[in-house]
């Protein structure tokens, strides 16, 4: 079960520009790289979008031995709906904590040494206020269940997650495929989860030859699978093979063969600059604005 590794989370962005600026400026993330596309995914990692879309993945590391976040933008889609399925990233670092203040990036004190902001689009994020570790600084990613038990015994039982840390009082367990890795927190909302359409997607990695064997126990469970196992190709990278769940509240979980998707998932040293170019090429703001029109609020 060591070898299955927390790889990202999926973020639909509706403005990339103050996206770019709170990832890079504002937590201190780097851009591993980015990827434009001319139609939707066929494992729908930019949602149920057919249209052009790009994909960012921004973090404090190479994805080898980080959690990052995977940025997907629709060109048509200026705003999503938020639910109560996503409750947060944690990560640390002062860093973050002093680069919001003076870029006036809005900070909520919860506690001693914790702060919350938000992504644009509303996404919540938590600041632990100590020195950035040497290691990655994602700590945990925080989502909502409507039944703690039953969520336990799918990400544990099923999934080979361990069970870290339980509080009863706050209706909430941490899981992990080990102490080095970022970690799941389930927190019981008391009520059904609500995905809105921002709903995003928490990626796994495992050696390719467990990815048949996982489809064939969810099925025999008969729990959901979003998409059976199907090869996704990069023009000019790796080929990979990805299976996409869904746990029992409908958060979606994609696992994907480990080999092929450490060769895709090198860092570009022009990820930034593609970034940057892309951003500067997109004129979908101003063409909506010159046909006196908004953006589709997803």
């Amino acid at each position: 079960m060591a070898l299955k590794r927390a790889l990202h989370f999926v973020f639909k962005v509706g403005d990339r520009t103050k996206t770019a600026t709170f990832y890079r400026e504002v937590l201190g993330m780097t851009i591993l790289r980015h990827e434009e596309f001319e139609e939707g995914c066929k494992a729908t990692c930019n949602g149920p979008y057919d249209g052009k879309w790009s994909k960012t993945m921004v973090g404090y590391g190479p994805e080898d031995n980080h959690f990052v976040a995977e940025l997907t933008y629709n060109y048509g889609v200026g705003e999503y709906q938020l639910g109560n399925d996503f409750l947060g990233l944690v990560l640390q670092s002062s860093q973050a904590v002093s680069n919001a203040k003076r870029l006036g990036w809005p900070l909520t004190k919860v506690e001693d040494a914790l702060y919350l902001t938000h992504a644009p689009g509303g996404y919540p994020f938590y600041l632990v206020d100590k020195e950035q570790p040497p290691h990655d600084p994602v700590q945990k990613v925080c989502l909502g269940v409507s039944d703690l038990q039953r969520s336990i015994h799918y990400w544990e039982a099923l999934l080979g997650m361990t069970v870290m840390d339980k509080n009863d009082q706050k209706k909430t367990v941490l899981l992990g495929y080990s102490n080095t890795q970022c970690k799941l927190e389930l927190c019981d909302v008391s009520g059904a989860v609500d995905h809105g359409t921002a709903f995003g997607r928490i990626a796994f990695s495992c050696p390719r030859e467990e990815l048949p064997n996982l489809e064939a126990l969810m099925k025999k469970e008969n729990q959901k699978i979003l998409t059976p196992l199907v090869k996704l190709d990069t023009p000019g990278k790796a080929t990979v093979e990805v299976v996409i769940l869904a746990d029992p509240d409908g958060h979606e979980i994609c696992f994907v063969g480990d080999e092929a998707f450490r060769e895709l998932s090198a860092v570009d040293p022009k990820g930034n600059e593609l970034l940057d170019k892309a951003m500067a090429e997109d004129k979908s703001d101003e063409w909506f604005a010159k046909h006196n029109k908004q953006k589709a609020a997803a």
